[in-house]
């Protein structure tokens, strides 16, 4: 893909690294597809599900701020990989894991990509369908169907055309959900009770650091393995600082307010809490005025879509990076086709699928914050960048295979997995087997999410204690112009 081909044209980019003339853009325009990917309505659920763990406003407040900008930091960082390698994030994670060895976390990848994107996406079908029946367009099955039409529809035109496209859409979704808004904040704001906001108990501090590492997994942690896919187009002289800078503040800002905004709401009443926690769209919906409903509707369907297009983008990605030789328009399609299933059997045919999905996508995030800390660690110690072509050859000096890698993966998903609960699913309870050592799975700390975060950190560490010969050995002989 050529820059003079414009926004509209195909791309043809795969895996292989950006070519020197294809670069363009600045850390800046990294602020649009971030945050129209995180504006999402649903993270004022996380303002009621906050509190449900037992803690005040202000702490509330607190531990969700740092929880949604620090998860969103380590995408920043990893961002950085992809201006040094020009390459998409799971090809760039040879590195670590060798050639063929990576393998195994885009195989990851691609199925925690491929699950939120169906999640996504179903909701998106859901919200838009609901609103067609409220306004009385339609009732029955018809309205479902017609949704499922137009956002599958532009979720995977965006996907297959590629790069251009979507960062396209994502500034125009960023610029009318932003006004769509902040319309709605100062329309639901007369029902707030600020002489509330003093009234809710302080909390322990497990009860705390389990909200702000909730709300880390639920989101940055869900963002990292594909940080790179949107950095691989920057010129390698672009700035690092702004590269961490505009996809941290991009991706946490929106989400700030509507959590602190869904806090608000939920400290005014019981009620109120409990709707926002389960239906944060109807919950908000019930408060505004009917002529606002489309806005509104649109604002939480254009979100959910602009994360189903950055998924179904990387997951085309992480597909080709496991080996699969198909053309990444071929392997965007094949991604939308089985989103395509996904969502139709969700909103005709199942009820109870999500619960026990989120639960195996919460399953997956383990292994993928190890693999995060990783990822990290290897931004942090490397001082030159990747040599691209032995991104490619497994006999080149990333290996084939790196065992020590596997070794901080394996340890660290086995001690998070035993420290976290998931009641999501009855086939999923054998999780939080260590949680005897601190209470039990009935404790104050097992509704922490301890596991991910200590995944995360044996990650991080493990590579910063183990691998910094591996990476000095990678980068003793590169030229001075991989530097």
């Amino acid at each position: 893909m050529s820059n003079e081909k414009g926004t509209l044209s195909i791309e043809e980019q795969g895996i292989d690294t950006i070519s020197e003339e294809e670069r363009k853009g600045t850390p800046a325009s990294l602020f649009w597809p971030w945050f129209a990917a995180n504006v999402s309505m649903f993270a004022m659920s996380y303002g009621a599900w906050a509190l449900g763990f037992g803690i005040s406003f202000w702490q509330a407040t607190a531990m969700t701020i740092i929880g949604v900008v620090v998860s969103f930091l380590l995408v920043g960082i990893i961002s950085i990989a992809g201006k040094r390698g020009n390459a998409p994030t799971m090809v760039l994670t040879r590195a670590t894991f060798g050639v063929e060895g990576a393998k195994v976390p885009a195989a990851l990848s691609w199925i925690a990509t491929l699950g939120w994107e169906i999640s996504l996406t179903t909701t998106a079908v859901l919200a838009l369908s609901s609103t067609i029946e409220k306004l009385g367009w339609g009732s029955g099955a018809a309205p479902k169907i017609i949704s499922t039409i137009v956002v599958v529809g532009l979720v995977v035109v965006a996907g297959i055309f590629g790069y251009d496209l979507i960062m396209r859409c994502q500034q125009v979704i960023t610029i009318v959900t932003g006004v769509i808004t902040v319309g709605f904040f100062i329309l639901g704001w007369g029902h707030i009770d600020f002489s509330a906001i003093n009234s809710v108990p302080t909390g322990s501090l497990p009860a705390m650091l389990g909200c702000c590492f909730f709300v880390m997994t639920g989101f940055g942690l869900g963002w990292v393995n594909i940080a790179a896919d949107y950095s691989r187009y920057l010129p390698r002289k672009s700035s690092n600082g702004g590269i961490v800078f505009w996809t941290t503040f991009g991706a946490s800002i929106a989400n700030v307010f509507l959590i602190f905004y869904g806090l608000l709401l939920a400290v005014s009443n019981a009620d109120m809490a409990e709707n926002v926690g389960n239906d944060p769209i109807g919950a908000m919906a019930s408060i505004l005025p009917t002529w606002y409903l489309i806005p509104y509707t649109i604002v939480a369907v254009l979100g959910l879509m602009s994360g189903s297009i950055m998924d179904n983008y990387s997951n085309g990605l992480a597909l080709l990076s496991f080996g699969v030789k198909l053309p990444r328009t071929v392997a965007a399609a094949l991604t939308a086709a089985l989103t395509v299933l996904g969502v139709v059997y969700v909103t005709f045919f199942s009820d109870t699928f999500i619960g026990p999905f989120q639960g195996f996508l919460t399953t997956l995030g383990v292994p993928m914050a190890v693999w995060a800390g990783m990822f990290v660690a290897d931004v942090i110690i490397r001082k030159k960048d990747y040599s691209t072509a032995d991104l490619y050859d497994p006999k080149g000096r990333y290996g084939a295979w790196n065992g020590k890698s596997f070794a901080i993966l394996v340890v660290g998903t086995v001690l998070g997995w035993g420290l976290v609960v998931n009641t999501a699913a009855s086939w999923l309870n054998w999780q939080g087997y260590l949680l005897f050592l601190i209470g039990g799975k009935e404790g104050s700390w097992a509704a922490a999410n301890l596991g991910v975060i200590v995944a995360l950190i044996i990650g991080l560490a493990g590579s910063l204690m183990f691998q910094r010969g591996d990476i000095a050995k990678q980068e003793a002989d590169l030229p001075v112009s991989e530097a």
